[in-house]
């Protein structure tokens, strides 16, 4: 399996000026967390990290740090997340399948969740991973009025990994590049050009970290899983 990971996220709303993937959690940078689950995983032979070139020493440094067995290479990313996915895609391999893209900012991802998507990419054309949304959702207008409740039973928060056949998911984001869509996850893509997208069970653990409390929650979590 083919791992592309989008690692171009600012840190504004953690107070930092740099790459948030770069701010330390538990002794190591946060895209060294990422980086060691899919290196533990047992299905993914290939990684590349798509971002800015300014951060590419600091990457390779946590490369030389990590000396994962795991090929992994550099790729320069554009200017939006949907721009450096399909910089990723097309650096893959000429005989990459199958891809999986899993954000850089969900460092609490677990080598079995990398392994459950991969397997499930075996016999679907594209898939996320989702967990079912526990708190009841309101639909707002412009105005604050709320104007529906929607049935909570049918609502999932996605997450990353998501993955794709990939000439499939190169299709669409051509497509998506020709018609002008602005999309926030690959899936959505998919959708727009009426392909399937399966629901894998995610991780509650899986957070995004944004906030310097997302930090603190992750520290947590990742002491009480190896400590």
């Amino acid at each position: 399996m083919h791992l592309l990971i989008p690692a171009a996220g600012r840190g504004q709303r953690m107070g930092s000026d740099r790459n948030k993937l770069l701010l330390p959690l538990l002794g190591k940078p946060l895209l060294a967390w990422t980086l060691l689950a899919a290196e533990a995983s047992t299905s993914i032979k290939w990684i590349a990290i798509v971002g800015q070139e300014i951060d590419f020493p600091d990457f390779k440094a946590i490369l030389e740090e990590l000396n994962l067995k795991t090929p992994v290479c550099l790729v320069q990313g554009g200017k939006t997340r949907q721009e450096s996915v399909y910089q990723g895609l097309e650096a893959l391999p000429e005989t990459a399948k199958q891809v999986l893209i899993h954000d850089g900012a969900r460092c609490l991802v677990t080598k079995e969740l990398f392994d459950r998507c991969s397997e499930a990419l075996m016999t679907c054309q594209g898939l996320i991973a989702a967990v079912p949304v526990k708190d009841t959702i309101k639909i707002v207008d412009d105005n604050g009025e709320v104007k529906d409740t929607p049935d909570r039973r049918q609502m999932w928060a996605a997450q990353t990994p998501q993955g794709f056949q990939v000439e499939l998911l190169k299709s669409c984001h051509r497509q998506g590049k020709v018609l002008g869509w602005e999309v926030t996850d690959d899936a959505a893509l998919f959708e727009r050009c009426q392909l399937p997208v399966t629901i894998v069970e995610g991780e509650e653990t899986n957070l995004k970290l944004t906030t310097k409390v997302d930090l603190a929650i992750a520290e947590f979590i990742l002491q009480q899983r190896f400590g």
